[in-house]
C-alpha cells in the first residue's frame, strides 16, 4: 500500500459540486502548506484543467486518476490518505465502491448524499465492517442535512442547558431561501424516482421516518408530516412540504438513535416552507403543493420523466452560476417544545446558493473536521450523522468559516 502523505483526497473533484469545493479549499489552504490535500477523479485532462483554474501554483496539488469503479485503484487511493470526501452522485449509481473501501481500509469518509435508500443500503452492508476497521463514515453533509441536523442538535443543547430538559416536538419552518437546482441534484433525484418505479416496495422505506434509525424493540412514535398546504400557528401563517425533508427528517432521526436517544424516547419533528399568512400565504402553499405533487408524479413515470430529463431540468455538470451562488442564501427557524410546554426556538441561516455554493464550505469544513478535530479513540468506526460524528466542532468551523449562525431567539 503507498504511504498515507494526505490528511483528505476530494474524490469526484471535476463534478459540478467537486469543483466549487475544491476552489474553496484551496482559498482556505492553499497548496504545499501544513494542510496535505489532493483531489481525484477518473480524468486526467479534467482534473489538470480544474489544477489549471486556480492559478499559478495549481499545478502544484496532487492529482489521483482513478475510476469510481475500480476497487483496486481505490484501495490505493485509500492507502495515501486519513479521509476521503466524495461528491460522486448520484451515489447509488456510483458511490458504492468508495464506501466499501473506506470501510474495509478504515479510511474516513464523507459526502453530500441525499439518497435514503442508497444510505441504508450502504450501512446494511458495510456498518459491521467499518465499526471493525475504524472507519468513520459520515453521509448528508451538505444542505442535506447539515442545517437541519446541526440545527436541532444546536436546539436540544441549548434545551437541555435553559430549560432543564429537551425539546419534545420540533418544528423546522423554512422562512426564506434563495437557490437554484443542479444536474447533479436533478440526476439523483431521478434515479430515486427510477429506483421507486422498478421496485414499489421502495416505497415504504422511503415512507418511513425511521428508515435509517437504529433497530430497536421500543414504541416509535408517529411523526408528523407537511404533505399539503396547511395553517401553523408557530409559523405564524400557512406552510407546504419542503422537498428535503424526506432525507433531514431520516437523519434527525438516525441522530436521536445514535446517541441514546438524547432528544428523548418520544420525539417528534417535521420539516416544512412557510409562505406567509393571510390569502397570499394560502394560496402560495397550494401552489408550492401542487407544483411539488405535479413534479414527482412526472418523475414516477417513465415516458414523463425522460421528457423533463431531456426537456425540463439541468443536465449533469449544469447548475447556478457564480453570481447565483454568490447571491443565494438560507434562513431556517426552528420552534421546540418540552413535554411540559416549554418554549424555545432558534435559527440557522447561511449565505451562498444552499446546495453549491454553501454547501461546498459546509462540505469542507466537514472534511476537516473529521480529518483533524474528531480522534480515533472519540469517534470509534461505524456510520455516524453529522451531529453524532462532528457535532459542536463543526457547528465552531461552521460560524468562522462558512457563513453559517447558530442562534437562540427570543
Amino acid at each position: 500500500m503507498p504511504q498515507q502523505i494526505h490528511h483528505f483526497v476530494v474524490f469526484g473533484a471535476t463534478s459540478f459540486v467537486g469543483q466549487i469545493l475544491t476552489r474553496y479549499l484551496y482559498q482556505r489552504y492553499g497548496i504545499g502548506g501544513e494542510v496535505k490535500w489532493a483531489i481525484g477523479g477518473r480524468s486526467t485532462p479534467k482534473l489538470d484543467q480544474l489544477r489549471q483554474s486556480l492559478g499559478a501554483d495549481g499545478r502544484k496539488l496532487p492529482m489521483i486518476v482513478c475510476d469510481a469503479a475500480d476497487e483496486v485503484a481505490l484501495r490505493e487511493l485509500c492507502g495515501t490518505t486519513r479521509a476521503v470526501v466524495s461528491t460522486v452522485g448520484p451515489y447509488a449509481l456510483y458511490g458504492s465502491p468508495l464506501v466499501k473501501v473506506c470501510a474495509e481500509t478504515g479510511t474516513d469518509y464523507c459526502d453530500l448524499t441525499g439518497e435514503v435508500q442508497w444510505i441504508k443500503r450502504m450501512i446494511d452492508a458495510h456498518e459491521a465492517t467499518a465499526k471493525a476497521s475504524g472507519a468513520r463514515i459520515v453521509h448528508c453533509c451538505g444542505f442535506d442535512s447539515i442545517p437541519s441536523d446541526l440545527g436541532v442538535h444546536f436546539l436540544q443543547k441549548q434545551a437541555l442547558a435553559t430549560l432543564g430538559k429537551p425539546a419534545q416536538r420540533v418544528k423546522l419552518r423554512i422562512k426564506a431561501m434563495k437557490g437554484g437546482f443542479s444536474g447533479g441534484t436533478v440526476a439523483s433525484l431521478m434515479n430515486v424516482l427510477r429506483e421507486v418505479s422498478a421496485d414499489p416496495g421502495l416505497r415504504k422505506l422511503l415512507g418511513d421516518p425511521y428508515a435509517i434509525a437504529p433497530a430497536t424493540r421500543a414504541q416509535r412514535p408517529r411523526q408528523p408530516d407537511v404533505r399539503f398546504a396547511q395553517a401553523d400557528q408557530d409559523a405564524r401563517g400557512w406552510v407546504a412540504p419542503f422537498v428535503m425533508s424526506a432525507i433531514n427528517t431520516r437523519i434527525v432521526h438516525r441522530s436521536n438513535g445514535l446517541s441514546g436517544h438524547a432528544y428523548g424516547a418520544d420525539f417528534a419533528y417535521d420539516e416544512a416552507m412557510s409562505t406567509g399568512a393571510g390569502l397570499k400565504g394560502r394560496l402560495m402553499a397550494t401552489g408550492i403543493s401542487l407544483g411539488l405533487a405535479g413534479f414527482m408524479v412526472a418523475g414516477a413515470i417513465g415516458p414523463t420523466r425522460r421528457l423533463l430529463e431531456r426537456y425540463g431540468v439541468p443536465k449533469p455538470g449544469e447548475g447556478p452560476s457564480p453570481k447565483d451562488q454568490e447571491t443565494g442564501f438560507y434562513d431556517f427557524r426552528f420552534t421546540g417544545r418540552t413535554a411540559g410546554g416549554d418554549l424555545i426556538r432558534a435559527k440557522v441561516t447561511g449565505d451562498r446558493d444552499p446546495g453549491y455554493g454553501s454547501t461546498a464550505k459546509m462540505l469542507g469544513e466537514a472534511i476537516a473536521c473529521l480529518a483533524f478535530d474528531v480522534a480515533k479513540k472519540d469517534l470509534p468506526g461505524g456510520f455516524w450523522t453529522p451531529a453524532t460524528a462532528l457535532g459542536d466542532k463543526l457547528i465552531e468551523r461552521l460560524r468562522q468559516h462558512a457563513g453559517l449562525t447558530f442562534e437562540l431567539q427570543a
